[in-house]
């Protein structure tokens, strides 16, 4: 086995740490105490300690696989460490609930990890995204390769000695744009057609394209008495209004019946997280507003949290009740705008969306109202919100979540939830064991549909929903028309939450802004102190939210600098592709269409 090949090398460890009485040797040191403490794990370790904390803690949620590339950190608490990368894996329990189990994988430059895949199936979306961007091989997985680049794409862009085409600096803001303002644009700098890098030896016009990955049969062939037939691969998108964006689902098919199929995306990635790394911490909260551009609200409020973990900020009370409350009308929004195109992919086509838009409209009414937009909000501060509420906004709120939002859901109920099409092609269709969506990492609505109660407001509360009466519907079928129903009564949930909250919201200074040079503000809607530029101390976080799609979670490390040093987004909506193929195999290719569209992605969150 060569030096490339090798799997990263075990440190000496320490049996007084946790979990070395039951796999011994495994936990060799522990980072970040100060913030959000985490186990190095010996890498010839790591899968007798993942299937211990899976069997015998009840650790069955794998919820984030990722990296970090420590050769630029400036902090104190590196020194000594030889090894480039970190693998992070958090592991949460969805029977017990609480907080997570943080692990750290040292590994060196060009050495190797074991894939968590065979422990974890959810791991193998994550891992394929860590070998993409950073470039570790994960030994053992079943099938590494790019996932959000192209083969053939130079480099790995998350690490740190990797520049994009006009590259200015290293992190924002440029010193050629600010304070001097002296900017020149880098096209007029460069020769048109000269601003792309090739890998040394590579000819662009002497390549050809690879042939296409398709996926190997996960079903056996069956014959149809005397005529004996062949599969075909058949690629549903990119460009194609049942993918919901520019996505593709390569399926293998035998007649009409789906044999194998593999999600494949990346075709709006503009790495998210390396321009979050870039910016400074607060220029990062917009560009959340683009991730799933459905929930702004519920992007910002998960960024918020991981950040005021950092620097320990404490969110006054009324801007605590106006984060819930935009983040439940968010809610609100998602899911009758999904369950509208549930049924565009049924082949009713607009008519349910439409009937669901008119209280869309009238949420958006609000949000603009406050913010200044309808979709890319910005609201969320660290600290509290962006601006008070404007005078007269809560009595129109609470117009909307006393009268015309349960209208809207009664209505939508009374017309879709018995109506024959709907039954016949979501009864029995799609459907996964609860057992196998945890192991592929799915969360959200998809698994509240199988049955299992676990939402994180409840499992982990954050903010202030621990105060709130609220149930977790559950239903058992794990169908598509479950996915469809549950995210009805899930709304409904989410206006009991609304109708308490502006209930009990405590007053405060109407119409202030939170502004960063001023005072005006800050004490009831905003904690801590003014400032564009801050240094977090050095260590990490993860925050996570329920957004209306499953768990966002946002992973942040700090070096004590302006700029975030490691930018990382647990998508939902990515994550729970997961599930795509499982669900599909042994149905037919027209409810693949919905069985997509009952997962309810958005492209902008799944490829960052």
């Amino acid at each position: 086995m060569s030096e490339a090949t090798m799997v990263a090398a075990a440190p000496v460890a320490d049996p007084s740490l946790s979990y070395n009485d039951s796999v011994a040797g495994a936990v060799v040191g522990t980072w970040a105490d100060d913030t959000d403490q985490a186990l190095f794990v010996a890498p010839d370790k790591l899968l007798a300690l993942l299937t211990h904390l899976r069997d015998a803690e009840q650790y069955d949620l794998l919820s984030s696989v990722t990296c970090v590339d420590y050769s630029a950190y400036k902090g104190k608490a590196r020194a000594g460490v030889a090894e480039r990368f970190d693998v992070v894996y958090h592991l949460y329990s969805t029977k017990k609930g609480g907080g997570p189990v943080r692990l750290h994988v040292r590994v060196p430059d060009d050495d190797t990890v074991p894939s968590a895949t065979g422990v974890y199936p959810g791991a193998n979306l994550q891992e394929r995204e860590v070998y993409d961007l950073f470039g570790i091989t994960f030994a053992g997985h079943p099938n590494l390769r790019r996932v959000l680049t192209w083969e053939g794409f130079n480099g790995h862009p998350l690490r740190k000695d990797w520049q994009e085409a006009y590259f200015d600096e290293e992190t924002k803001p440029f010193k050629n744009r600010h304070p001097a303002g002296s900017y020149q644009w880098q096209e007029d700098k460069l020769p048109w057609g000269d601003n792309n890098t090739y890998p040394a030896g590579w000819d662009p016009d002497s390549w050809e394209e690879p042939v296409s990955y398709v996926p190997v049969s996960q079903a056996p062939h069956r014959g149809f008495g005397e005529l004996d037939t062949q599969s075909i691969v058949i690629n549903l998108g990119p460009h194609h209004p049942s993918t919901h964006g520019v996505f593709r689902m390569l399926t293998r098919m035998e007649g009409e019946t789906i044999l194998a199929l593999e999600p494949e995306m990346g075709y709006l990635h503009r790495n998210h997280e390396k321009i979050g790394e870039r910016n400074t911490w607060l220029m990062n909260m917009p560009f959340t507003d683009r991730l799933d551009y459905i929930n702004s609200m519920s992007n910002n409020l998960g960024y918020a949290l991981a950040v005021e973990k950092l620097l320990n900020i404490e969110v006054p009370e009324r801007a605590q009740y106006i984060r819930v409350i935009m983040a439940e009308l968010t809610r609100f929004i998602n899911h009758t705008w999904s369950i509208g195109f549930i049924l565009n992919d049924l082949g009713a086509l607009q008519t349910p969306a439409l009937y669901a838009i008119e209280e869309r409209e009238m949420i958006l009414d609000l949000f603009e109202e406050v913010s200044g937009a309808r979709l890319m909000c910005n609201y969320m501060r660290f600290g509290g919100v962006v601006r008070d509420l404007t005078p007269g906004w809560e009595e129109r709120a609470k117009y909307l979540v006393h009268d015309r939002l349960p209208r809207a859901l009664d209505q939508l109920d009374e017309l879709l939830s018995g109506n024959e099409i709907v039954k016949a092609r979501g009864r029995g269709v799609g459907y996964l064991s609860a057992q196998d969506l945890i192991a592929l990492s799915v969360t959200g609505p998809m698994i509240r549909a199988a049955g299992v109660p676990y939402d994180i407001r409840k499992a982990e509360p954050y903010c202030i929903y621990d105060r709130f009466d609220f149930d977790i519907p559950t239903l058992a079928e794990s169908d598509i028309y479950a996915r469809y129903y549950i995210r009805l009564l899930e709304a409904r949930e989410s206006i009991k939450i609304l109708q308490q909250a502006l209930r009990d919201i405590p007053p405060g200074q109407i119409n202030a802004y939170a502004s960063a040079t001023l005072s005006q503000g800050f004490g009831t809607i905003m904690g801590g102190k003014g400032g564009y530029t801050f240094r977090p101390v050095e260590g990490e976080a993860y925050a996570r939210v329920e957004a209306p799609k499953g768990e966002l979670g946002y992973y942040v490390v700090s070096d004590n600098k302006t700029n975030a040093y490691r930018y990382h987004v647990r998508s939902p909506s990515y994550i729970n592709l997961n599930a795509l193929g499982p669900m599909s195999v042994g149905y037919k290719i027209a409810d693949a269409v919905v069985i997509l569209g009952a997962i309810d992605i958005v492209l902008g969150e799944v490829d960052r």
